[in-house]
């Protein structure tokens, strides 16, 4: 069976992001739609193509081949994309960022975007890094300088983490095993997890979560102070980071994308803890 192009945009996606989950909110696909075209195209094709386990869907030998292939067709798609918003009106500029930083930067959008700027910002939530060489995304919000040299960074700011909660509450609120697994989430599992009660798969819901009592979560020190919670916790040394903007190092010369920079740059460095 010859594979369809949309099957395999959607094998991409799983591939990339290593769950069907994420891989749904990449593409709008449901859980089980992608579970069926995935198992679909193993058949259509012959091949095995993921390893199923706790860490997700791993690519074998021939998923790995045929993602290899894939991503050619990404990029083909990516170029078309590219020339699309390269027509007259303001140029979409794609930004990603962890779950916190992206509703700041979505709620906060009038503090460093206009409508008569010549760019506009479009989201691409994901707790993955995307391939900003291939061009998934313009401009990303990183906790790490970037190692590649096609990559260029600026730091922002130092993003502090503490712990929240209401009082009297002891329990904690962990991350699901299919969740991106961030350095808070290891931290609650490798001090507390003896103390956890319950998981989540969405930094959001587990803030929900902590409102309501259940258990305590640690967060963003830019969120928490802004929040309803009590911090519970001195800021936690070892979650401490850097936040860098990284983009392309060629492309951060195109006008859209230096516009959008230096404007998120300016809304990242100011921002306040609370």
């Amino acid at each position: 069976m010859r594979p369809s192009w949309n099957d395999l945009a959607l094998f991409a996606a799983v591939a990339r992001t290593g769950t069907l989950a994420k891989a749904a909110a990449a593409t709008g696909a449901s859980v089980p739609t992608l579970s069926r075209r995935m198992t679909a195209l193993e058949a259509g094709l012959g091949r095995k193509l993921f390893h199923h386990g706790a860490r997700g869907y791993q690519l074998t030998e021939a998923g790995r081949a045929l993602h290899d292939r894939a991503r050619r067709m990404e990029d083909a798609a990516a170029e078309v994309d590219a020339w699309v918003t390269a027509s007259d009106g303001p140029a979409r500029v794609r930004i990603t960022a962890g779950t916190w930083t992206a509703q700041a930067l979505a709620n906060d959008i009038g503090r460093y975007w206009d409508r008569g700027d010549a760019w506009i910002p479009e989201f691409v939530h994901c707790d993955l890094d995307l391939d900003i060489a291939r061009r998934e995304v313009d401009v990303g919000v990183r906790n790490r300088r970037p190692e590649q040299p096609w990559l260029a960074g600026r730091r922002t700011a130092r993003v502090r983490y503490a712990v929240y909660g209401l009082d009297g509450v002891e329990g904690w609120i962990g991350s699901t095993f299919d969740s991106g697994q961030t350095p808070s989430g290891r931290w609650i599992s490798e001090r507390h997890g003896d103390a956890i009660v319950t998981a989540t798969n969405d930094p959001r819901w587990a803030y929900a979560f902590a409102k309501a009592g259940v258990g305590k979560v640690v967060l963003p020190m830019f969120v928490g102070e802004g929040s309803d919670l009590p911090r519970r916790s001195d800021p936690i040394a070892e979650l401490e980071h850097d936040e860098w903007l990284v983009s392309h190092h060629e492309a951060r010369h195109e006008p859209p994308i230096r516009a959008a920079l230096d404007a998120l740059a300016g809304y990242l460095e100011g921002r306040l803890e609370g």
